[in-house]
C-alpha cells in the first residue's frame, strides 16, 4: 500500500494567495513496469482530472460578466426600456486584478509562507496543533466561497425545475410570471396568441409553472402554491439594514443563497468534526470556485507572466528544495484534493487548479468578448466640429465643419449565465452542449457564443495533466505539475491565437476598464474593417460631474437628516422585501448578478 506522505505534492497557502502544487502517486519500478500500473490507477487519475477540468468549467462560466464590447441594457420586468435608470450598485461585480509585478511577488510570497510552515514544522515536531490551526482558519475563511458554490448549483437545479422556456411539439413557449401561465412565442419574442394589449390567452393544460407533465393539476389553489414556490426559489429578494450612523447596507439575495450558506454551515462543522477526506475535497473545491470570481489576469501578457514566475517557483520548491513535499505531506487541511483508491493516493494542490484556471477563465471571457464585439454594427453619422479661423476677414470667428464619420454601436448585453436549463429543455441532453437552433429567443442564443480559447485551453490543461501522470509513474518521482500544465494552456491560447490571425485582439483585450468606452468614432476601411480609432469616451463620470453630484448628495444628505430631527427616525432597522410582480421595476441586465 502507497503511503501518500511518501510521494510528492503541493501546498497551497491561505485562500487569498496562490500558489503551485503537484500531482501524487505511487512508484513504479522501471517503464516496462509502468503500463500495467497505469491502467490499474486510471480510474483514480481520471477521478483527479475529471475534477479538476469541472471546477475549472464551473468557475470560469460562472465569472462570466459583461464583456466591454457590450453595451449595458436595463430593462423593466415588462420588457420596455427605460429612460433614465439609476445602476444597481449590488449588481457590482468585484475583481482583483493582476499586476505585472504580481508575476516576481507571487512566487516570493508563496515561497515565504512555505518554509515558514517548513520550519514551523520542523521546530514542532508533531504538526497536529498547527493542522487544526491551519483547519480552522482555512474552513471558516472559506465559508463564503463554499456557500457560493453551493448556491451556485442550487441555482443551476431551480433553474431547470422552472426554466424560462419550454418546447413542446415544436412550440416554443414563455413562462409569464407575472401573469401566471405559459404563452407561445415567435422568433420575435411576441406572443402567437393574444390580443394587442398583451393579454395572453391561457391554454388548457399550460399554467402549470414547471416543465413537466408530472406536476400539472387541475387544482386552482395548487397550482397557485406552484406559482408561489417558483417566485420563492427565482426572484431576487431585498434586504435592508440600518443602524443609525453606523451601518446603511442595501443588498439582494435569492433563496438559494440562504440554502448554500445553510449547506456550508453544516459541511464545515462535519468537517470539522470528522476531517472528512471527501469533505475536505468539496471545501477545496469550494476554495477554487471563489478564487475565480475574485481574480482575474486582467491581460493574457499578465497571466502569462504570473504563470511564468509560478512556473519557475514550482520547479524549484520541488526539484531543489524539501519544503513542498514535507509541508504538502505533514499537513492535513483543504489545501488539495486527494483521493484514494485500491491502496494508492493521488493528491492534487489547489494551486494547480487555480493558477491555470484564472486564465482559462479570461480564454473564456475573451471568447465572450469577441462575440459582441461581431455584433458591433458601425453608423454613418454626420459630425460637426467648431474651428477657430485666423485668416483675414473670419479672424476670430468659428467656422462649423461637417463630415461624415461612423459611430460603433455596440449591442446590448444579454446575461448568458445559468441558461442551461432553458437549452435543456429547448432541445435535449445532448442540446446543451451545441449551438441552440436558430429558432430559441435571442437569449438562449447567445448563451451559446463559441467558445473557441476556452476549449482549446481545455485542451491544453487535460495533455499537461496528462504528461505530469506520465512522467510522474515512469520517473517515480513527485512532479511539478505547472512545469506541464503551464506549456499546455499558455501553449494552446497563443498557438490557437496565431492560427485564426488573432493574437493582435488577444494583445489588447483587457479587463482593467479601458476597453469599455461609448460613442466610439472610427475610420472604416473599403471592406468595413476598423482599421483607426478617432473617439472613445470612457464610462466614468468626470471630475466636474462627481464633484456636482457629491454637493448633491450632501444637499440631500443634509435634508434627509433635518427632516428625521423633526420628525424621529428608526435607530435600528431590518428588513427583507420581496419584489414587486409587475409595473416598472428596474433591473439592469449589463451587469452580472452577485448571485450567479
Amino acid at each position: 500500500m502507497d503511503n501518500p506522505a511518501d510521494q510528492g505534492t503541493g501546498f497551497v497557502p491561505p485562500f487569498d494567495e496562490v500558489t503551485d502544487t503537484t500531482i501524487t502517486n505511487s512508484t513504479v519500478p522501471g517503464i516496462a513496469g509502468s503500463i500495467p500500473i497505469i491502467l490499474h490507477i486510471l480510474p483514480l487519475e481520471l477521478r483527479l482530472v475529471s475534477s479538476a477540468l469541472f471546477i475549472i468549467w464551473v468557475g470560469a462560466h460562472a465569472s462570466l460578466r459583461r464583456p466591454p464590447s457590450a453595451a449595458p441594457t436595463v430593462v423593466t420586468r415588462t420588457g420596455k426600456p427605460l429612460k433614465s435608470v439609476k445602476k444597481r450598485e449590488d449588481e457590482e461585480t468585484f475583481t482583483q486584478g493582476l499586476l505585472p509585478s504580481d508575476a516576481i511577488m507571487f512566487p516570493v510570497m508563496a515561497g515565504v509562507i512555505l518554509v515558514g510552515l517548513y520550519y514551523l514544522i520542523q521546530w514542532l515536531q508533531d504538526p497536529a496543533i498547527l493542522n487544526k490551526i491551519l483547519n480552522v482558519y482555512m474552513t471558516l475563511g472559506g465559508l463564503m466561497s463554499l456557500s457560493a458554490f453551493f448556491a451556485y448549483f442550487i441555482q443551476r437545479g431551480v433553474h431547470l425545475v422552472f426554466p424560462n422556456f419550454i418546447r413542446r411539439n415544436g412550440i416554443i413557449y414563455e413562462f409569464d410570471t407575472i401573469r401566471e401561465c405559459i404563452r407561445p412565442i415567435s422568433l420575435t419574442g411576441f406572443t402567437t396568441s393574444g390580443n394587442q394589449d398583451g393579454q395572453v390567452q391561457q391554454e388548457q393544460g399550460l399554467t402549470s409553472p414547471f416543465p413537466f407533465r408530472l406536476f400539472h393539476t387541475t387544482s386552482r389553489w395548487r397550482n397557485r402554491f406552484h406559482w408561489e414556490l417558483r417566485h420563492l426559489m427565482t426572484e431576487d429578494w431585498i434586504v435592508r439594514l440600518n443602524i443609525h450612523h453606523v451601518v446603511a447596507e442595501k443588498f439582494n439575495f435569492q433563496f438559494s443563497n440562504l440554502l448554500g450558506a445553510v449547506g456550508a454551515v453544516i459541511v464545515v462543522a462535519i468537517y470539522l468534526a470528522t476531517g472528512s477526506k471527501p469533505l475536505s475535497n468539496l471545501m477545496g473545491l469550494g476554495f477554487c470556485f471563489g478564487s475565480f470570481q475574485l481574480l482575474s489576469p486582467t491581460t493574457f501578457t499578465t497571466g502569462g507572466l504570473v504563470l511564468g514566475g509560478l512556473f519557475i517557483y514550482d520547479i524549484v520548491m520541488v526539484f531543489y528544495t524539501p519544503f513542498m513535499i514535507t509541508v504538502a505531506t505533514k499537513l492535513d487541511a483543504p489545501i488539495k484534493l486527494t483521493f484514494e483508491g485500491a491502496g494508492r493516493a493521488s493528491m492534487l494542490g489547489l494551486g494547480d487548479i487555480v493558477v491555470p484556471g484564472m486564465v482559462m477563465g479570461l480564454a473564456l471571457r475573451f471568447d465572450l468578448w469577441r462575440y459582441y464585439q461581431k455584433k458591433t454594427t458601425y453608423v454613418a453619422t454626420e459630425l460637426e466640429t467648431d474651428l477657430a479661423t485666423e485668416d483675414g476677414k473670419t479672424k476670430g470667428q468659428v467656422v462649423t465643419k461637417k463630415e461624415t464619420r461612423h459611430i460603433a454601436k455596440k449591442m446590448p448585453y444579454i446575461d448568458v449565465t445559468g441558461r442551461w436549463g432553458d437549452r435543456f429543455w429547448l432541445s435535449s441532453w445532448f442540446g446543451i452542449f451545441s449551438k441552440p437552433q436558430d429558432d430559441c429567443p435571442e437569449v438562449i442564443r447567445a448563451s451559446g457564443f463559441p467558445k473557441t480559447y476556452f476549449y482549446a485551453s481545455m485542451v491544453g490543461y487535460t495533455i499537461g495533466m496528462i504528461a505530469t501522470l506520465i512522467v510522474l509513474i515512469i520517473f517515480k518521482h513527485g512532479q511539478p505539475a505547472l512545469l506541464y500544465l503551464v506549456p499546455g494552456v499558455l501553449g494552446s491560447l497563443w498557438i490557437t491565437g496565431f492560427v485564426r490571425g488573432e493574437l493582435k485582439d488577444m494583445w489588447i483585450y483587457t479587463e482593467d476598464g479601458s476597453l469599455d468606452t461609448e460613442d466610439i468614432v472610427v475610420e472604416l476601411d473599403g471592406n468595413g474593417n476598423v482599421i483607426r480609432l478617432i473617439d472613445g469616451k470612457e464610462k466614468k463620470p468626470d471630475t466636474e460631474d462627481e464633484a456636482k453630484k457629491k454637493e448633491k448628495d450632501e444637499a440631500e444628505r443634509e435634508k434627509r437628516t433635518a427632516e428625521m430631527q423633526a420628525k424621529g427616525y428608526d435607530l435600528y432597522h431590518f428588513s427583507v422585501r420581496a419584489p414587486p410582480r409587475g409595473g416598472e421595476q428596474e433591473v439592469e441586465v449589463g451587469d452580472k448578478e452577485k448571485s450567479a
